[in-house]
């Protein structure tokens, strides 16, 4: 998908009947948009119109040129995939929840009907964003095979069932010239990691006080699905963001932690198809 308003391509999924209500979902750094199969097949079984973003420099999306990725780029990326569809609905976990965050708080996407945030929230807890930003650097000089990138994910997601074939993981990796292994975005990413801390997912463009001033705006109905086990999302963050959103709902998903999609899919996929259907669909029918 080229999508107005970026110089990007934007790799897209998409699944449903076009004239069903629209679901957007946007990725965290270093994911891609395999990251949203189950929720895409979930929410277009309940007829919604359901596509999920390889966000800019991940996945098959295209790389900035210049190697810059910041705030601004991803905002404007999410807006700009928005902006191809009637009143979507944003959902983004981690980086792609801030970018939505602001897309939607600064005014980019000025009829969204409605933003999910899955474990992010303007104030993050630094020990479980240290966690994922040494994980994330482990792949920077690739791996040997895929057996070890199977074992770098099994170190870091120690509750997640080691697949037997591991062939799915050619979906978050890529195979370079010289045979290793490396993750599926461009590693100029990890650039904006290491000389300012903050948002694992994001980098130095977290600002808090950005982020804050984006939710006070925020006035479509809002979802905020955090982990129950998460080291990233606390329970003082969520209700944090109830403070910068009174009307939001919160909803923990217990035996998942920061990658809650994935952890908990079943239950994730519960939550905000329940939170669509109440909320969006009842005031669009």
């Amino acid at each position: 998908m080229t999508t107005a308003g970026i110089d990007l391509h934007l790799a897209a999924d998409v699944m449903g009947d076009p004239h069903d209500p629209a679901v957007l979902m946007f990725h965290g750094g270093g994911q891609t948009r395999h990251a949203w199969g189950g929720a895409l097949q979930a929410l277009a079984s309940r007829s919604w119109y359901a596509s999920s973003f390889d966000l800019p420099g991940h996945g098959e999306s295209g790389w900035a040129s210049d190697g810059v990725y910041d705030l601004d780029l991803f905002a404007r990326s999410v807006a700009a995939a928005a902006s191809d569809f009637s009143s979507p609905v944003l959902v983004g976990a981690s980086l792609g929840g801030i970018s939505s965050l602001v897309a939607i708080g600064e005014g980019l996407v000025p009829d969204a009907a409605a933003l999910v945030l899955v474990d992010v929230t303007p104030t993050l807890e630094q020990r479980g964003v240290q966690r994922i930003t040494e994980f994330m650097r482990q792949g920077i000089d690739g791996f040997e095979s895929l057996d070890d990138v199977a074992d770098a994910i099994a170190t870091y997601l120690p509750n997640r069932h080691r697949p037997a074939d591991l062939s799915g993981l050619r979906k978050n990796v890529r195979q370079r010239d010289d045979g290793h292994w490396v993750w599926h975005w461009d590693p100029r990413f990890m650039d904006r990691l290491d000389d300012t801390p903050g948002e694992p997912t994001a980098g130095r463009f977290n600002p808090p006080l950005r982020l804050q001033a984006a939710a006070r705006n925020i006035s479509v109905p809002t979802l905020l699905v955090r982990g129950g086990s998460s080291d990233v999302v606390s329970a003082e963050g969520a209700a944090e963001l109830k403070e910068l959103i009174p009307h939001a709902e919160v909803v923990d998903v217990a035996g998942a932690g920061h990658m809650v999609a994935g952890d908990r899919n079943d239950r994730f996929n519960d939550a905000v198809i329940d939170f669509l259907e109440h909320t969006v669909r009842h005031h669009t029918t």
